[in-house]
């Protein structure tokens, strides 16, 4: 890689990332990415995927300004609403309830632009089941099986909420 042509190293840097990324590895990504965003702040797929692989690596308040940027600048991108209900939930076993309402409000911001974007009902219904309203956890968790109905997660989820509350099982839709 040179480093006499920034558009190419930016480039380079974000492919190289982004492979890493897709086969599960993070923590080479984190350095290539953080190095693409000091490039250029406002390159988006960099500031996307730093801000994933952020989320990924467990450093939540990391990625939650780089979000917000984000979501200044693209208002109707699906995936960062999608990232920055991620963000804002951060740890679920340690989110507060401010946490947990920042990242429904995102999460629904992302199904309001994409009605089946992906995992996003599942999550919402983690949230839920998290905050024990039952009901709310079970409508959303049928809202992800109706998106994929190969989503096994929901569906396992939606029937242990039933059979504790002694529903009848959910359809195998």
């Amino acid at each position: 890689m040179t480093d006499t042509n920034p558009d190419l190293t930016l480039k380079q840097l974000v492919r190289e990332a982004t492979e890493h990324l897709y086969a599960g590895r993070t923590a080479q990504a984190l350095p290539l990415l953080e190095r693409a965003y000091a490039l250029d702040e406002l390159h988006f797929e960099a500031a996307l995927n730093l801000s994933g692989a952020y989320i990924l690596s467990g450093k939540f308040k990391k990625a939650v300004p780089i979000l917000e940027s984000l979501r200044d600048r693209d208002p109707e991108n699906a995936m960062v609403w999608t990232n920055l209900g991620a963000a804002y939930l951060g740890n679920p076993v340690l989110a507060t309830d401010e946490q947990q309402q920042q990242a429904i409000a995102a999460f629904e911001q992302a199904l309001a632009i994409d009605p089946v974007a992906r995992s996003v009902a599942y999550n919402i219904g983690l949230i839920y089941r998290d905050r024990q309203d039952v009901e709310a956890a079970k409508r959303w968790f049928r809202r992800a099986i109706q998106h994929d109905p190969r989503d096994q997660h929901a569906r396992n989820h939606l029937r242990r909420l039933e059979a504790a509350a002694g529903d009848e099982p959910a359809q195998a839709g």
